[in-house]
């Protein structure tokens, strides 16, 4: 299965083969800016969907461990 890299130039992000050198050239030339993030997808489509997929992840991660803390932390002062 492919390994797909992707690049950023505002709201919009591409996703390219990690060994289509040409193409990520051409990306960073015109002021694309490469993402740390790699997955491995059938195609391009599939691997922005993936990309989506881990983003929404951490985002749901980071809201339930703030949220947790503050709940915790709130709970612990009320008890007290």
């Amino acid at each position: 299965m492919p390994e797909f890299c992707f690049f950023k130039k505002g709201n919009h992000i591409a996703a390219t083969d990690r060994q289509d050198v040409e193409k990520s050239a051409q990306l960073a030339a015109e002021g694309w800016q490469k993402c740390f993030e790699e997955v491995n997808a059938m195609d391009a489509e599939s691997a922005l969907r993936r990309l989506a997929d881990l983003s929404q992840q951490t985002v749901t991660t980071e809201h339930a461990f703030i949220t947790g803390s503050v709940f915790s932390s709130l709970l612990t002062a009320i008890l007290k």
